[in-house]
């Protein structure tokens, strides 16, 4: 099989699902990579009975051939297929545009693990698209960082789902991934951060909770919380918004400015929130305070207006401190997206006011002076993107070179460690905006 087939299907899928984060299916940008993706996965279809799309040791693979090279759209793939839990999945000869439209619909749906996505199979009759095995599991002690971040969306989508048909959810599966969360965190503070910046537009709510447990982790790491104080934090972070799911939908994702009566019902979500984890049992106090005063702000002038909180209010600031750098770095369709240290700069004007002065300062000094996904500049003129952030040096970084000092863009970024390469340094910030990169692509 010749590898630019493939090539052109992981781009023509990969442009497909990003198109779909901002316009609806009916869009004609969407028709039109609809068509464009359904016509290269025919092509290949034409020479074999099958095509085989998938991941095997963190590397996507489609038939034969393994992307073990870099290639931007075959690792965002990846990254979907590990996020939405599925090892694979196989296209049969016939497949009809429609069951690729549903495909792409799902893949961008909160939907995860293949008992989800066979639901949506049967419901649309997808009948040209088959589940391949996972390979074994690995050992507790040996999950990757990516494998705890998709635990945690699954079992925030698990949690989510009972809420929203009036079930009690079973805290004991959050237990357990904010466990493994927490000690991944003390051993390599950056690893589940980098993920953290993987967001799935389309389920805010549901991605920004796994995100804002993963930032409060690092904050609490930065302030030096132990680890049954980090379990704490991580599971009242997770849980935080909770109460949004008793929220009119169209008011929680209404793209323009609330009116009054849309902010107050808003401003019952903390409440509503503290009530569900309440009939839970087993989340102990502390964490429910979390989810009660999440926006209280530091100078405590925030809603509810009325709440008393007993103990100590460290948890609370590190999770308020959290919920507001993960919001501000958040593409929107109605907004550009906001650098990592453009929100720091945003932050610190709340210091001391919305936010904990200390806490952010720490939280801070830990993400260094150019945190992960920030696009950078070096001495040299080359232009890459901050992949790794050393755990005990923060200003110790790897960086993923995508332009070379003539302005080029490289058929293939390469690793540079800047703290062995003496010669380069980073001089500057650049807007990805104007590059015309998304930075997740390299993450």
């Amino acid at each position: 099989m010749h590898l630019d087939p493939l090539k052109q299907l992981a781009n023509n899928l990969s442009g497909a699902l990003k198109g779909l984060r901002l316009y609806p299916v009916e869009h004609p940008i969407i028709q039109k990579q609809l068509r464009e993706t359904a016509r290269a996965a025919g092509t290949l279809l034409q020479e074999h009975e099958h095509l085989r799309i998938g991941v095997l040791q963190d590397t996507l693979f489609i038939n034969d051939h393994l992307f073990a090279d870099p290639h931007p759209a075959a690792e965002s793939l990846c990254r979907l297929f590990q996020e939405k839990q599925l090892a694979g999945l196989e296209f049969l000869k016939g497949i009809p545009e429609l069951e690729f439209r549903h495909f792409l619909q799902f893949m961008n749906s909160p939907a995860l693990g293949q008992e989800d996505f066979q639901a949506l199979f049967d419901k649309h009759q997808v009948r040209h698209i088959r589940f391949l095995p996972d390979e074994a599991e690995e050992d507790d002690d040996r999950q990757s960082a990516r494998k705890i971040f998709g635990r945690a969306l699954k079992v925030v989508n698990t949690i989510f789902k009972d809420v929203r048909m009036g079930r009690i959810p079973s805290s004991a599966e959050a237990h357990k991934v904010v466990k493994d969360m927490a000690r991944m965190t003390l051993a390599d503070p950056h690893a589940l951060l980098a993920l953290s910046l993987l967001k799935n537009y389309d389920n805010y709510t549901f991605t920004h909770s796994v995100n804002v447990s993963v930032l409060a982790l690092a904050i609490g790491r930065a302030a030096g919380l132990q680890e049954e104080q980090l379990r704490i934090l991580g599971i009242g972070s997770l849980l935080h918004d909770i109460g949004k799911l008793k929220i009119d939908i169209s008011i929680i994702n209404k793209p323009g400015r609330l009116s009054e009566s849309e902010f107050a019902e808003i401003r019952k979500h903390p409440r509503i929130g503290a009530d569900i984890i309440q009939q839970m049992g087993d989340v102990i106090e502390a964490a429910i305070a979390i989810v009660l005063g999440h926006h209280l702000h530091f100078d405590r002038k925030g809603y509810p207006g009325d709440v008393t909180i007993s103990g100590s209010y460290d948890l609370i600031d590190m999770t308020t401190i959290a919920d507001s750098y993960d919001a501000i770095t958040t593409l929107r369709p109605y907004q550009r997206p906001t650098t990592p240290r453009e929100a720091i700069r945003h932050l610190m004007k709340e210091s001391g006011t919305m936010l904990h002065p200390d806490y952010l300062k720490k939280f801070v000094a830990s993400l260094g002076t150019y945190p992960v996904g920030t696009l950078v500049r070096l001495d040299s003129n080359e232009i890459g993107v901050v992949g790794r952030v050393g755990t005990d040096n923060p200003d110790c970084v790897q960086v993923k070179i995508l332009f070379d000092g003539a302005g080029a863009q490289l058929n293939q970024p390469r690793l540079i460690n800047l703290a062995a390469d003496e010669k380069k340094r980073i001089v500057s910030e650049v807007d990805p905006f104007l590059k015309g990169v998304d930075v997740v692509d390299y993450l």
